[in-house]
């Protein structure tokens, strides 16, 4: 069966994903007080989905999943509930605090009437979960449609492996600003020029990583069958070259193979 006998069509969307961080804490605290809360916060979240041409998929628990047209629409309707949430968190001092996580990504999805799967959803699930209480996270996909596009400021994460996802995904946090009352504010922030230069670099990481392999691959059989002539250096020559000359304009050499820890 295909996707048209299904009734399933492909879109291209933006996702927007939120959770509470540590939601089973809060309903242990005060089960009836905290899911009051949430439908409060939840509805302000969604009043600003639709404010920004957003449309909410479906919520669940603590969670909730929207799409929107605009990967500038969603990255300002993200700062904005950030910003309205932080200053209801404000207005309660009495209470624990309810942050909300937000991951954003811009992908290709499945839509089964009001329902959407796929890779896209996915991918800004696992964003959402890199997200800081407060905070949100897009990836490099969102990051290049909005950052000459919006006042803000982006901190590159690095590329983030995901589950069943063949290739890695660029994630960057959003500094939303010292003027957003309990939002941790990012140490640096990462202006266009680096940014571009850092997204090239991760391509460029990708390259060596599969030429590596090939090369071992290589070597493993060239003295498997013929150890007597050794042949694997000279196509290592070749991705050598490839590397070299794929490598991104005024990279400091000593940021090649950065730490992972994050």
């Amino acid at each position: 069966m295909t996707e048209q006998d299904s009734g399933i069509r492909r879109k291209l969307i933006t996702i927007f994903c939120a959770d509470v961080q540590g939601y089973s804490a809060l309903v242990e605290r005060d089960e009836v007080g905290t899911v009051t809360r949430l439908k409060q916060y939840r509805e302000v979240m969604i009043d600003l989905i639709g404010r920004h041409h957003g449309r909410l998929i479906n919520t669940w628990g603590d969670g909730l999943v929207a799409e929107f047209g605009s990967p500038v629409e969603a990255v300002f309707c993200a700062v904005e509930t950030q910003r309205r949430l932080a200053t209801r968190n404000a207005e309660e001092p009495t209470l624990p605090p309810m942050w909300f996580r937000i991951g954003i990504n811009l992908g290709d999805v499945m839509l089964d009437g009001d329902d959407i799967y796929g890779e896209g959803v996915n991918v800004a699930a696992r964003l959402e979960s890199l997200a800081e209480p407060g905070g949100i996270c897009i990836s490099g996909t969102v990051f290049e449609q909005v950052r000459k596009k919006l006042d803000i400021g982006f901190d590159f994460l690095g590329d983030r492996e995901i589950k069943n996802i063949a290739e890695p995904v660029a994630a960057y946090r959003v500094l939303l600003g010292p003027d957003s009352p309990g939002i941790a504010v990012a140490r640096t922030t990462l202006h266009a020029p680096a940014a571009d230069t850092e997204v090239a670099l991760a391509k460029w990481r990708r390259h060596a990583w599969r030429l590596g392999v090939l090369t071992v691959f290589l070597m493993i059989i060239n003295l498997a069958t013929s150890p007597s002539r050794l042949w694997f250096f000279w196509p290592m020559l070749g991705f050598a070259m490839f590397l070299l000359l794929r490598l991104p304009a005024g990279v400091d050499w000593r940021k090649l193979w950065p730490s992972r820890r994050q």
